[in-house]
């Protein structure tokens, strides 16, 4: 009987310890105005009524490019060297997207990164070793991503 009266004690204590640690208590601050009277407080809008700024885009919104293709050509430079095009309504960088990688839903293997419009090893490929266009020296091996791994 006294266990049982010990273990109520101890877990009631511990309960009001836990209730007296997370009970906050909150200073308000009021602010007034120069004559004496309380400010009204400001307002904040909400994140999601928030007013944009004019010409300010959502990186996140879709391009909609399916409707007009030449929107792409203006992330890209512009020009027939651009490698952005439109890919599922989106405008993708072709020469650098490991789910497009010089086409569009043409996605690489896991383990390949896709460089210059291919996808490629790059723990063992010369041309680019350990990084996109990175190339080992004439005679030099690309291994573990390192030109003449010892």
């Amino acid at each position: 009987m006294a266990i049982v009266k010990l273990l109520v004690t101890i877990a009631i204590t511990t309960a009001i310890t836990i209730a007296i640690i997370t009970t906050r208590t909150s200073t308000t601050t009021v602010e007034y105005t120069s004559f004496g009277a309380p400010a009204a407080p400001t307002l904040r809008p909400s994140r999601f009524l928030a007013q944009k700024e004019v010409g300010e885009r959502n990186p996140n919104a879709a391009d909609h490019c399916h409707k007009n293709p030449e929107i792409c050509s203006l992330y890209g430079g512009g020009g027939s060297n651009s490698t952005v095009t439109c890919c599922n309504n989106k405008c993708i960088d072709v020469a650098s997207d490991d789910k497009n990688c010089g086409a569009c839903k043409n996605k690489c293997k896991f383990s390949q990164t896709c460089c210059r419009g291919q996808c490629v090893y790059l723990a063992y490929d010369k041309r680019h070793c350990g990084q996109c266009n990175h190339a080992c020296e004439l005679g030099e091996f690309c291994v573990y991503g390192l030109c003449n791994y010892a």
